[in-house]
């Protein structure tokens, strides 16, 4: 009998294994290849603009299609839909090193992103049955959501030596036997799982808006800064996205089994996790974007050397994860996610100091101060999430999360980036304004105004930093407006009420 318990308590531990492993391999691929868009584009000779959309391809079906699959592994399966996503991710990955031009790339990209966000609904849904034990369940939503943000900032780090020492297709190729040895340990060890009211109907109306709507917001997202905000395209995007969101909104209200449930949105501590997560993953991704950018481009450091800056962030992000978890219970949600939120808008005030002369450990320190911050909530806003919902539901309640997720990084990208370019324009024409140049040479001219836009880009990332800072200051104190009434509870998990 006890050897049945222990096999038991290290199976559950095997499937968080498991899922963790599938989600890190997904999560990374978004960021690695973005390091292969230089020689994809020579290897294609394609413009930089044209090989964005190798990026936004992915990032537009992984957000399309993420509350489907989280519906569909409620209703058909939750194993099933993972191995389908996960059989989907290596035959993708296997296409996308084929790939010989632009469009094959772009549609291998598409089924990539697709079957990718599978893995996140499914996986958390995963995660909250096979955990029957509440402290636990917390515990090991907590270390997923950890690894979770840990994958988006190794890109650089396993990337870079792949590209530098083979080709581009390697970030691809190397997909496919991690992919396998993803797959058959989810085989062996995840148990099948439905929610109680599975449906024998699926709502393709209302995925269809959704997914239009979606597409339409996150294409604005990703490609305005190039079209221009006020562009007829950005406008005929913003338009789409009122005209389908509203009309899923108006459909769902009156299908049984709608793909997303907009009861949940009536659960005070629901919507203002999710309002949390949104700021803090915006804040997050926007500075783990630009600060490649800054070393490659202000301290003539490479890919691999790029990726190094992130260890200390990576580590960080876990140590604070665990122990953020062994708060659940003890401390109320609402505190550690206003204490956690408030020290990673802190990490990003201190980057806003970093400038040419700043050392590799003047930039790792604040970014993994940040990091530890973020981790120290993680499980508590996973776990509220799965906490509030039936447990039949935490698909879709899942799934909402991680639509949130993706789209408060698509937010952190173009908001930051606009922030960035436009400061730079007006410091750059503040410090010509009130600078002298006592000399007439070519030479001295051409130093004069290196110099300024030197400066004024050092600026406009300080600016950036501050913008960030500012909002996840303001998102960590509506953190306290989360309060977890006991009548919210459902099922086991362990939350302190209010």
């Amino acid at each position: 009998m006890a050897d049945s318990v222990a096999e038991k308590s290290n199976l559950r531990w095997w499937v968080l294994a498991t899922v963790i492993f599938g989600t890190f391999l997904g999560r990374l691929d978004q960021t690695v290849v973005n390091l292969a868009l230089p020689k994809i584009i020579s290897d294609f000779g394609i413009t930089v603009s044209s090989a964005a959309w190798i990026s936004t391809a992915y990032i537009l079906a992984n957000a399309v299609f993420v509350p489907v699959w989280g519906k569909l592994g409620d209703t058909a399966g939750r194993k099933r839909i993972y191995i389908i996503g996960f059989v989907g991710f290596i035959i993708a990955s296997g296409l996308c090193a084929l790939a010989w031009s632009l469009p094959s790339m772009i549609v291998f990209r598409v089924i990539q992103g697709f079957a990718v966000s599978a893995d996140y609904p499914t996986a958390m849904a995963i995660i909250a049955v096979t955990f029957t034990e509440a402290k636990e369940r917390a515990q090991a939503l907590g270390i997923w959501s950890g690894a979770f943000a840990v994958a988006s900032v190794f890109g650089p780090l396993i990337g870079g030596p792949l590209i530098d020492h083979f080709s581009w297709r390697s970030v691809f190729l190397i997909n496919i036997p991690l992919g396998l040895i993803g797959l058959v340990l989810a085989m062996a060890v995840i148990h099948e799982s439905v929610g109680a009211k599975r449906s024998v109907r699926f709502d393709w109306l209302g995925s269809g808006l959704l997914g239009a709507a979606l597409f339409t917001l996150t294409l604005v997202l990703d490609q305005g800064q190039t079209w221009g905000w006020s562009s007829w395209a950005s406008i005929v995007c913003y338009i789409g996205t009122v005209v389908f969101f509203t009309a899923f909104y108006v459909v769902e209200r009156r299908t049984a089994e709608p793909v997303i449930d907009f009861k949940f949105f009536k659960i005070g501590p629901f919507v203002n996790t999710l309002l949390n997560n949104f700021i803090i993953f915006m804040g997050l991704i926007g500075a783990i974007f630009l600060i490649p950018i800054f070393a490659e481009t202000f301290l003539g450091y490479n890919a691999t050397q790029t990726g190094y800056l992130f260890i200390p962030l990576a580590f960080a992000l876990m140590v604070g994860a665990q122990l953020g978890g062994r708060m659940i219970g003890k401390m109320k949600p609402g505190i550690v996610i206003f204490l956690s939120t408030f020290g990673a808008g802190l990490g990003m005030l201190w980057l806003a100091a970093i400038d040419p002369r700043s050392t590799a450990t003047q930039i790792s320190i604040p970014l993994a101060f940040m990091a530890f911050s973020l981790g120290f909530g993680m499980a508590q806003r996973t776990n509220l999430i799965a906490a509030l919902v039936p447990r039949e539901e935490i698909g879709e309640a899942s799934a909402i999360l991680a639509l949130v997720r993706n789209v408060s990084g698509a937010f952190g990208v173009a908001v930051f980036s606009t922030v960035l370019a436009n400061a730079i324009k007006g410091s750059a024409r503040a410090i010509a304004e009130n600078s002298t140049l006592h000399a007439t040479n070519p030479e001295a001219m051409r130093q004069f105004v290196g110099l300024i836009m030197l400066k004024a880009q050092v600026t406009g990332y300080a600016t950036v930093f501050e913008t960030a800072a500012s909002i996840v200051f303001i998102g960590s104190f509506l953190a306290l407006l989360i309060r977890v009434p006991k009548e919210r509870l459902v099922g086991e998990h362990v939350v302190i009420a209010d």
